[in-house]
């Protein structure tokens, strides 16, 4: 084993699965995060089958009470946390499908999407800082809109891909913005689009047909996660495995610290 650890969220299906049991392979010792906890166990035998170590972690991260709890019990488990992977998320749904809140009255898909990786990041950043050399990757999409300060909540005209969208950029907004505040840590923090509609049941519960696989979305993602190519680069956007550019208000100071600002009232302090 190479002693070293990686959190995954979302690792119980789809893409987190292939790259949680990519990383065992490669011998590192696995923190697998899901929801459902009989497939939390079918991931860490897997990855035990293949020689590597693995432990399960199961939380909703549509809850901030357990994201926090995910983050403490990592925290006191894992000094050093030497990768994250922010990879949960929810798609924008069945055409027609109306707004939907999470356990904390937010809209869901800014909860699931952004404040439960923001503040599970932040909570982790001792541990990551700890590690001397760390990586952040945080899965988000080509399809990225506009953050709209004044409804962050989508009360007004609501769609749930427009809801995704927004929710992917503000992923990326605080990537830059992490980035920048990590510099001089050993941190790097990056986003990437792994590809488009992958054969996951995201993809399909829209009625899209998949068009390409999670095992190209795991290579994507990986590539950040552990390549030594892209070991001191940060604060970038990833179209799958090319360094490419997001919206714009994604490098913009102004929305970056309003965004920061925005959110913290959201969920309190890490």
């Amino acid at each position: 084993m190479n002693g070293k650890k990686a959190l995954i969220t979302g690792a119980t299906d789809g893409v987190g699965r292939v790259v949680a049991e990519r990383l065992g392979a490669l011998g590192w010792h696995v923190l697998v995060h899901g929801r459902d906890a009989h497939r939390g166990r079918e991931v860490v035998k897997a990855i035990a089958a293949s020689g590597g170590s693995a432990r399960f972690y199961q939380a909703d991260l549509a809850s901030l009470s357990a994201v926090r709890e995910l983050a403490q019990a990592v925290r006191s488990e894992s000094p050093q946390l030497q990768l994250l992977v922010n990879n949960a998320g929810v798609g924008f749904g069945p055409p027609g499908k109306g707004r939907e809140t999470s356990a904390d009255g937010f809209e869901l898909r800014l909860a699931v999407n952004y404040l439960a990786p923001f503040l599970l990041t932040r909570m982790l950043l001792p541990n990551l800082i700890a590690a001397a050399s760390a990586r952040v990757v945080n899965v988000a999409s080509v399809g990225q809109r506009e953050m709209d300060f004044a409804d962050m909540q989508f009360e007004s005209g609501y769609s749930g891909l427009e809801a995704y969208r927004r929710s992917k950029l503000a992923l990326i907004t605080f990537t830059v913005d992490l980035a920048a505040e990590l510099a001089a840590t050993g941190v790097t923090v990056n986003a990437v689009h792994p590809a488009s509609y992958m054969d996951t049941v995201m993809v399909r519960q829209t009625g899209s047909a998949p068009k390409a696989t999670v095992g190209e979305g795991a290579d994507a993602i990986l590539n950040l996660a552990v390549s030594p190519e892209v070991a001191h680069r940060t604060g970038e956007y990833f179209d799958r495995l090319t360094p490419s550019r997001a919206k714009e208000q994604a490098y913009d100071r102004r929305a970056q610290q309003r965004l920061r600002s925005l959110t913290l009232e959201l969920t309190g302090p890490p």
